[in-house]
């Protein structure tokens, strides 16, 4: 006996068709006859399968042989292509409401002689002697010299079953939120952090893994990979938090959360803060994210702070967004007001310098003449050195 055969695979064509019906009515049937054998009333396209159709009435019949004693319906394929296989059903509807529809069906026929192919645009299926026409004129078919009739097109599709795998539905990576909930429970904690009052456990792998100052600190030729307690300066206690957070999470800290209830100034000063951080402990993409959300943040109260710090930490487009937002029309009076922008003209002059520069860019994007401007740095500062109450810069009298 032979072996039985088992497949590894399985496959299944399945022939289908899909459906669509149009519904044409013939008002004045009367005045379309006599338009000559040949001749046809058309219906508006439709749309089945991917294809066009339209449905022709010939008042006269299709054929001059009939002299006129058959009325002709047909189904056209109206769009482009070849090759179209379908089943097709012509319905002239009793307008008498007894249901005595007449039906040319070719949906019923399938088996016999299988479904009709159209060759190309324009071919056609129907009836030459679809109905004689003086039974059409006495019937209920007509009434009040009207005529319905359906047309149902099927278009037949194959395709390709194939063996259904089993799927299963894959959640998200928690990596994140497992590794945050390690680093809140302190379990297997090997280090220490004490910033001012509060202490934080962490794990030295963890830490030397997602920044290059830990690594070289712990497991550097000079680090000490014993080390369990780092005093931590220059780093307040909610940034140094929300530095861990994002280190074992690499979700950017929502800082309202944190402290439950914080004001907008206080959490753009705390961003500012943790992008320091970032750039002290080499973690790049906390220091773009933190970038990012400051450029969302500037207001006239905070952009001179903002731009000090992203001239500090080499964050060139940090420094774009707040030089031009600083020098704006609307904000230019109200940042000048500030304290911090009093602080800045002695702390970092060279600033003052971006910022006339920016209002001078601002100024001739605003004012299509260009008008003639003395360059001398020393005579522009002294613009910032008064603004009236409409905002209009200033000169100091010498």
């Amino acid at each position: 006996m032979g072996k039985e055969l088992i497949a590894n695979s399985r496959s299944r064509s399945v022939c289908e068709t899909v459906n669509g019906s149009h519904q044409f009515t013939i008002k004045g049937y009367s005045l379309a006859k006599g338009m000559s054998a040949g001749k046809f009333i058309s219906s508006d396209v439709f749309d089945v399968g991917g294809h066009q159709w339209a449905i022709y009435f010939y008042p006269d019949g299709k054929n001059p042989e009939d002299n006129s004693m058959y009325v002709s319906v047909f189904v056209a394929l109206a769009s482009e292509g070849t090759d179209v296989r379908a089943l097709f059903e012509l319905t002239l509807v009793d307008q008498s409401g007894k249901g005595k529809d007449k039906v040319h069906s070719h949906f019923d026929r399938a088996m016999d002689s299988g479904p009709y192919t159209l060759k190309y645009r324009g071919s056609m299926w129907g009836y030459k002697r679809f109905f004689r026409r003086t039974s059409l004129e006495t019937s209920d078919f007509l009434k009040d010299d009207c005529l319905v009739m359906k047309c149902t097109v099927g278009v037949v599709r194959s395709r390709i079953e194939k063996q259904r795998q089993l799927t299963i539905s894959v959640p998200p990576s928690d990596l994140g939120h497992c590794l945050e909930g390690l680093l809140k429970s302190g379990m297997g904690s090997d280090i220490i952090f004490e910033v001012d009052d509060e202490t934080f456990k962490a794990h030295k792998l963890i830490l030397a893994a997602r920044s290059p100052v830990f690594k070289a600190q712990f497991f550097g030729l000079i680090g000490d990979p014993d080390i369990d307690k780092i005093v931590v300066q220059d780093v307040e206690p909610p940034v140094f938090k929300a530095m861990l957070l994002f280190m074992y999470s690499d979700v950017f800290p929502d800082f309202h959360e944190m402290t439950e209830s914080v004001s907008m100034s206080t959490a753009t000063n705390l961003v500012q803060h943790l992008l320091a951080a970032a750039d002290q402990y080499g973690l790049e993409r906390l220091k773009l994210l933190c970038e990012a959300k400051l450029c969302k943040q500037v207001t006239s109260d905070t952009v001179v702070s903002t731009i000090a710090l992203a001239e500090q930490y080499h964050c060139s487009h940090l420094k774009s967004v707040c030089l031009k937002f600083a020098a704006a029309p609307e904000n230019l009076c109200a940042v000048l007001q500030t304290e911090e922008f009093g602080h800045l003209k002695q702390a970092c002059p060279t600033l003052l310098t971006d910022i006339l520069a920016t209002v001078a860019e601002v100024d001739d994007d605003q004012n299509p003449v260009r008008q003639k401007r003395n360059s001398s740095s020393n005579i522009g500062l002294n613009i910032f050195d008064g603004v009236d109450s409409s905002g209009r810069r200033m000169r100091r009298r010498l």
